[in-house]
């Protein structure tokens, strides 16, 4: 048998390519108008970022103490607490401010 007469049948034809699943957000980029929106990013630094979530924190524990006034002990915590954790938030996020001027003189 000679291996340039074996005639290939459809078994052995190569598939075509499956499409490839398409994510969440591949979805949404299709129908922007401007794709560089989904892709955009700003660097903040870590600090900031943690002051930022420092602030949201206490002002949440804040509102969560003030909201359960009726139980004095669990409140006057979550009032101690979110008001603590808002101090650290604020001297986190002025703290590379504060440094980066106190160095250029």
């Amino acid at each position: 048998m000679q291996v340039n007469k074996i005639q290939s049948t459809t078994a052995f034809t190569a598939q075509p390519a499956q499409q490839k699943e398409r994510s969440f957000l591949d979805k949404f980029q299709t129908k922007v108008k401007n794709s560089a929106d989904m892709n955009d990013t700003i660097v903040v630094p870590r600090t900031i970022f943690k002051g930022y979530l420092g602030i949201m924190t206490g002002t949440t524990l804040l509102t969560l103490g003030s909201l359960l006034s009726n139980r004095k002990k669990l409140s006057k915590a979550l009032s101690i607490t979110g008001a603590l954790t808002s101090f650290y938030g604020t001297w986190a996020f002025v703290r590379p401010y504060i440094i980066k001027n106190s160095t250029k003189n």
